[in-house]
């Protein structure tokens, strides 16, 4: 299924001389990955003040790219320079988990109208990133198939912070969009968890 998780080589590739450039630094993938947590807060704080400031909306696609290449460079880091470890792989899913919560909450104030479909697509991703660990538990393999994957999800913030910088109201068409975002992350849900079991 289409995801822009596939872009994810390429993405790496382009990230590789910064890579070498922390290493050379000493940075750990353990660090980097608190990074993007603690931006993912920052992304937060900064959207749920965005109705009185509307410039701070652009902190979701800009700062959702930062996150996205510090993610791809903590497992980069990990694999490329012998820093895997049980701590840092629990650091990494619970950040995941952790990050999306800051970043999404503030839907909250900004679509009414979608309440309940903001609540359940936040509930959902979660549930998502957790079938993707079944897979590991189950048969080794992390799972990232299916569409509204982490980097799906990702670009859906960052177009909305666009759209809502240049003032484009859609909150005629939330509920339509959310519901639709539901679908996917089911789809996605239940690909990953027949995948993992079809692994077996």
């Amino acid at each position: 299924m289409i995801s822009i998780y596939k872009l994810k080589p390429a993405f790496q590739k382009l990230l590789t001389p910064v890579l070498i450039k922390l290493h050379a630094k000493g940075v750990t993938a353990n660090q980097i990955t608190w990074w993007s947590i603690v931006l993912s807060l920052f992304i937060g704080i900064a959207f749920a003040f965005a109705a009185q400031y509307p410039v701070l909306f652009l902190a979701l696609p800009i700062g959702l790219l930062v996150r996205m290449a510090l993610n791809a460079l903590d497992g980069m880091m990990a694999r490329v320079y012998n820093q895997q470890s049980a701590k840092g792989e629990v650091l990494n899913e619970l950040g995941d988990i952790v990050s999306d919560i800051f970043i999404f909450f503030p839907l909250v104030f900004f679509e009414q109208s979608a309440l309940h479909l903001i609540i359940v697509f936040m509930c959902l991703s979660i549930i998502n990133e957790f079938s993707g660990l079944l897979g590991k538990v189950i048969s080794g393999e992390r799972r990232y198939d299916g569409p509204m994957g982490k980097s799906d999800r990702a670009f859906l913030m960052a177009l909305y912070g666009v759209l809502s910088f240049f003032a484009v109201d859609i909150s005629i068409y939330s509920v339509w969009i959310f519901s639709v975002v539901i679908v996917l992350l089911i789809v996605s849900t239940l690909t990953r968890v027949s995948k993992a079991l079809q692994s077996v």
